[in-house]
């Protein structure tokens, strides 16, 4: 837009092609450019074009009412915006800074350590300088989890209901309204949108948080507003980073000005309990390391005597949580408070880690505790030093989840969770020695994941080729060749690597490409009842647990619903049973039948959120669904087209 005034605007002051003079033109530009509301900058200015040729009032007068109505708009949020206040966390002592650097640059740089108060302060600070009048200031973050917490904080500090001024949006749920100024969102809900709206109008600022966690939607975020900001200079975009890679960001968006942040920080002590050596993979071994590192924590409050603290131990997975719990409420007094926190919980059971408490509590949880969000009341960390990492094996072509050791500077981040109220203590268990010879940080989720489903997003927006695209770090060619290679045999790509129609028509599904083409099929074979069932299955973890103590039990329930011509029908009859149960069962009694039949209940919840998610989008395309069950070769058919 930018580059429009230089070409017809002086040309319009200088000749004078309509009854209006040059103040007029210059004035209607500067109202455009600097007045209206974001989303209504591209039709006015194509208005404002037409009316180079135009001589008659009319349509002058109604380029006139909507300016006026975008400008009452604008002029309405500037009205509801909350009086803000800060709390006394480092950042607010560089406020001066920030907010010279927010009315000066068009991007901004900010290294934050750990309890620097960014997360939560940015989006007040962005406010202050005017920002969230002509458009809502986005903010995203890498975890669900951490999107709502967020948000619940930011409200809280303003003083003002959600969804109000503040609110969220994640996959299933939107909490935004109206009059919505700082919307937290997750890093994938902004890239949906950006499908929809290319130019993103709805925002007059961007907030990227934790962008040093380089997810495959980061960097995508990073590429894809690097391209959109020379044709939005009104898109004021702030990037937040752990300090060690604030210069690769910096220089990735032309040099662009970093501000530092030095966090509230506690002294912190770290001590090495290694694990005994070939029992790391034994639960009652972490159980026993976890329980002693504790009386090491305790031992060491009580000489130093420090005021009570809680302690938060980082688990690999889910599994490993609830073996710990089980370990644990063995183990300690009754009056110590135990409690998960993972991504799949309930709102409402991750909210318990946030309330306010008497006593000591002990905090399970896997990595969503490491950026982001902050776990009140935390002075000791035990950091068995795993996590699980998505990784593309090339030779065997398949997206695996392995646990391995985690990173320098993932095992700093967890560290820093103790030092944020008081001194601390970080007990990890392994050794020094290991920790010394780790990566320093965590490899980009482009170089270690498969390619096909951002390769056809970026095709579909029209963004260019994989390889030709601004990535923070270049994706490894041979992941890029694979992509292209499955994108062709689901019938995507063209010869010249351009998008098929069908290729477009699985883009527009909230989907991995290879369950939309399953989709696709069923619709055509008239299977779409059943495989709407199995490919939301497939989109989210497997619900089926079989803990090794009751392995023969676990299978004998899940034979309950095994069908003898195909694994993948098992998904279909029990969907069939809960259909029939459910409908008439308290949310108890789906627990109770989930726990005996040893499936989660967390995962069953999230495959009819998946299943109800893509029901809608069926019913918006008007497909009808099969009355009659499907045979076994149709839907067989169906699948066989997603995964050839």
């Amino acid at each position: 837009m930018r580059c429009l005034r230089p070409r017809w605007v002086r040309s319009c002051v200088g000749n004078c092609v309509t009854s209006k003079d040059a103040l007029w033109w210059q004035q209607s530009w500067e109202r455009v450019r600097t007045s209206v509301r974001c989303q209504d900058v591209a039709s006015l200015t194509r208005q404002l074009q037409r009316l180079r040729t135009q001589h008659d009032e009319k349509p002058c007068q109604a380029f006139e009412l909507a300016c006026a109505r975008s400008e009452a708009w604008v002029q309405a949020r500037h009205a509801s915006v909350p009086d803000w206040t800060y709390p006394d966390l480092p950042v607010v002592a560089r406020r001066e800074d920030i907010l010279q650097a927010l009315r000066t640059f068009q991007v901004v740089i900010l290294a934050g350590e750990t309890g620097s108060g960014k997360t939560t302060q940015l989006p007040k600070l962005c406010l202050e300088a005017g920002r969230g009048r002509r458009g809502l200031i986005g903010h995203t973050q890498p975890r669900r989890l951490a999107a709502r917490n967020v948000a619940l904080r930011i409200a809280e500090e303003l003083s003002v209901s959600m969804p109000g001024p503040v609110g969220y949006k994640m996959r299933f749920t939107d909490q935004t309204a109206e009059n919505t100024l700082i919307k937290v969102m997750t890093d994938g809900i902004l890239l949906a949108e950006l499908r929809a709206d290319r130019w993103l109008s709805a925002y007059d600022t961007l907030i990227i948080d934790e962008a040093h966690e380089r997810s495959l939607n980061i960097d995508f975020l990073l590429g894809a507003l690097k391209l959109l900001r020379q044709r939005r200079p009104d898109l004021q975009l702030v990037i937040t980073s752990a300090t060690l890679q604030v210069e690769k960001f910096a220089a990735f968006f032309d040099d662009a000005p970093v501000l530092i942040v030095e966090g509230r920080q506690y002294p912190i002590e770290t001590f090495y309990h290694p694990l005994p050596t070939g029992e790391d993979s034994d639960q009652e071994s972490l159980g026993v390391a976890v329980l002693q590192a504790m009386e090491t924590c305790l031992a060491q409050e009580h000489q130093r005597r420090w005021a009570h603290g809680d302690v938060l131990v980082f688990a690999s997975t889910e599994r490993e949580i609830r073996d710990l719990h089980e370990f644990l409420r063995r183990a300690l007094p009754p009056a110590i408070d135990i409690l998960p926190l993972y991504a799949r919980l309930s709102a409402a059971e991750q909210q318990k880690v946030f309330t306010p408490h008497a006593g000591r509590r002990v905090v399970l949880s896997t990595n969503v505790a490491e950026t982001s969000v902050t776990v009140p009341g935390i002075h000791y960390v035990i950091d068995p030093g795993k996590a699980r990492i998505s990784r593309y094996a090339y030779r065997s072509k398949v997206q695996r989840l392995p646990i391995e050791p985690i990173s320098q500077a993932s095992a700093n981040q967890r560290r820093g969770r103790a030092g944020r109220v008081a001194p601390g203590l970080c007990i990890r268990l392994y050794e020094e020695s290991d920790f010394l010879q780790r990566a320093e940080f965590t490899d980009p989720e482009i170089q270690r994941t498969h390619l096909a489903s951002v390769i056809l997003q970026m095709q579909d927006l029209e963004l260019g080729q994989v390889e030709d695209f601004p990535w923070l770090d270049a994706p490894d060619p041979r992941l890029i060749t694979d992509g292209y290679r499955l994108l062709d045999e689901l019938g995507a790509m063209d010869g010249l690597r351009g998008l098929t129609a069908q290729g477009r028509a699985l883009a527009s599904w909230p989907l991995d490409p290879q369950l939309a083409r399953v989709l696709l099929a069923a619709h055509e074979l008239g299977c779409l009842r059943e495989a709407l069932i199995v490919v939301s299955a497939l989109a989210v973890q497997d619900p089926r647990e079989r803990p090794p103590e009751h392995a023969q039990l676990a299978d004998q329930r899940h034979a309950l619903f095994r069908d003898e011509q195909s694994d993948l029908l098992f998904y279909v009859r029990l969907w069939e049973h809960m259909a029939t149960l459910w409908p008439e069962s308290s949310e108890r009694q789906r627990r109770s039948f989930a726990r005996q039949h040893f499936l989660s209940w967390m995962r069953l919840r999230e495959w009819r959120d998946m299943h109800r998610q893509l029901l809608l989008e069926c019913e918006h395309r008007r497909w009808l669904f099969n009355e009659e069950p499907a045979t076994y070769e149709a839907l067989h058919a169906a699948l066989l087209q997603g995964f050839p």
